[in-house]
């Protein structure tokens, strides 16, 4: 069991990372890498409510399952994961207003995430037990947060390099990205799982 769910762990953050391999959750990890501390903030978030969402959906799935209502399953999973995240938004609001007002509009996109809906959707393909499902949802979250965290880094260097001016504003952001992605599809000649 230790075994597989440290191949979980390491299939999450490295070959199967959501942002770098599966093109999941681009939009926070573009438009909130601009800064560092903003960039920690979502990905907190992100992961937080991953693991929440993995949670709350298993148990729901298998209710759906016995009573034959998979065709539910989508609505049922933006409705908890939509649900998660108004709670994280009046969390932050209330008990930490800087991160509530740097992450802005991408707070409530999370509901809209890809990235959230996809870990509870490939967890239902996976036929996962309760605790790997919770470590899959924790463990995307956390490959969501090394992403954007190194992206948001060398995003603040970039801000100081010199490159051509055509490379200028968000375009030398997508190269850097692509070299990213790149670089983490070296991961996928692992065998972890």
């Amino acid at each position: 069991m230790a075994a597989k769910l440290a191949a979980i762990f390491f299939s999450m953050i490295l070959v199967n990372n959501y942002v770098l391999v599966k093109f999941l959750g681009i939009c926070p990890f573009l438009g909130v890498s601009k800064r560092l501390d903003s960039a920690v903030g979502m990905s907190l978030a992100v992961t937080a409510v991953m693991a929440l969402a993995t949670a709350v959906t298993w148990p729901l799935e298998q209710l759906l399952e016995r009573f034959d209502l998979v065709y539910l399953q989508t609505i049922v999973f933006i409705l908890v994961i939509a649900v998660l995240v108004q709670l994280l938004e009046l969390f932050l609001r209330k008990f930490i207003p800087p991160l509530y007002v740097s992450l802005g509009v991408y707070l409530p996109l999370i509901t809209t995430n890809c990235a959230v809906l996809g870990v509870v959707l490939l967890n239902t393909q996976n036929n996962y037990n309760f605790l790997e499902s919770v470590v899959y949802g924790f463990t995307g979250g956390v490959g969501f947060t090394l992403a954007i965290v190194l992206f948001a880094s060398v995003r603040e260097r970039l801000e100081f390099a010199d490159y051509p001016k055509a490379f200028e504003g968000f375009a030398i952001c997508l190269v850097a990205a692509a070299l990213f992605a790149l670089a983490f599809m070296g991961f996928s000649g692992m065998k972890i799982m």
